[in-house]
């Protein structure tokens, strides 16, 4: 009698054991599947102008393309854009305009745009850094998400508008890379536009420096 209490008192240890097991496989799986859907979900993107506006106090030089990005300085995912722009301009041509330009909202600290990501801009080869006060030039561009990407040939038409990475907070090769690298080399890409991974320009939590970029 004994013998056959210990042995049942065993298989309901290890149906217990199955039974906990199976829990935690649906909870990291349903973990998994969340964190792969949100690393690719895309911000929102308005269509950028087609022309360079002409009131923006951004320059854009006659004969000369032109590329902006607009980033949120407490974006985490912002560094994987820059990062990409980086390796971009180191396979460009010379003649190349680039603004890297972020946002500093009403009622904000003096300092409160410049983070590391900044120096991190700021530090890349031929990179012009920019405060957008009041977010003047953000809204002017018609730009959402940070990493939103726009370039502008040198008669100041739109070529591309999109992001440089693949997923949120993931460098590597992209669509968004190479068609800009295609269209400055004035190879064919059928490439203009592509999601955006990062941060809402406008979202208050990002605006307060959330550890993770908001959808």
């Amino acid at each position: 009698m004994n013998a056959f209490k210990s042995a049942s008192g065993t298989r309901k240890i290890s149906f217990g054991m199955v039974v906990a097991l199976v829990l935690w496989l649906g909870i990291v799986c349903g973990a998994t599947v969340k964190m792969i859907r949100y690393a690719n979900a895309p911000g929102a993107s308005d269509p950028a102008p087609a022309t360079w506006p002409k009131e923006s106090g951004i320059p854009h030089k006659d004969r000369t393309p032109t590329l902006v990005m607009f980033a949120h300085p407490h974006c985490p995912c912002t560094r994987a854009s820059l990062g990409e722009l980086e390796r971009l301009l180191a396979q460009v041509p010379a003649q190349l305009n680039v603004h890297v330009v972020f946002l500093k909202p009403a009622g904000t600290p003096s300092d409160w745009d410049k983070a590391d990501l900044w120096q991190k801009a700021a530090s890349i080869p031929g990179v012009t850094v920019h405060r957008d006060d009041r977010e003047i030039e953000a809204r002017r561009f018609k730009a959402e998400t940070s990493g939103q990407t726009l370039l502008y040939d040198a008669a100041g038409n739109l070529q591309f508008e999109g992001g440089i990475t693949w997923a949120r907070g993931h460098a590597g090769d992209n669509s968004g890379r190479t068609a800009i690298l295609q269209l400055l080399r004035e190879e064919p890409s059928n490439q203009v536009k592509t999601p955006v991974f990062g941060c809402s320009l406008f979202e208050a939590q990002c605006q307060k420096g959330e550890t993770l970029c908001k959808p």
